[in-house]
């Protein structure tokens, strides 16, 4: 097994530890993060949805961003948007960003 497949081994196993009995979503979260790819996580409340995708971005140590959709979910909701402040009497717009 070459150095790539057993860090992503190791990965899977890691994460695998903090959630248990979700094997195929931990599985689907690695692809998704080798591929580039987005990944919508669907289920029922209590399923490890968010523990999952925490414990992934604690292994690599990166950041952690998430989203609730609703059906009034817009797209400056998940990207940000520009905010109006007066900053000294002078109004200016300062860019709010998004959770992702």
């Amino acid at each position: 097994m070459n150095h790539a497949q057993q860090a992503i081994k190791e990965l899977i196993e890691q994460t695998e530890k903090s959630v248990i009995g979700q094997s195929h979503v931990v599985r689907a979260l690695v692809i998704g993060l080798l591929t580039n790819g987005h990944i919508l996580l669907e289920g029922l409340p209590g399923t490890a949805k968010t523990r999952s995708v925490k414990s992934l971005a604690n292994l690599l140590n990166t950041s952690f961003g998430r989203i609730q959709f609703t059906p009034d979910l817009l797209p400056s909701d998940v990207t940000g948007t520009e905010v109006y402040q007066e900053l000294d009497g002078k109004p200016q717009l300062h860019f709010q960003p998004g959770p992702i």
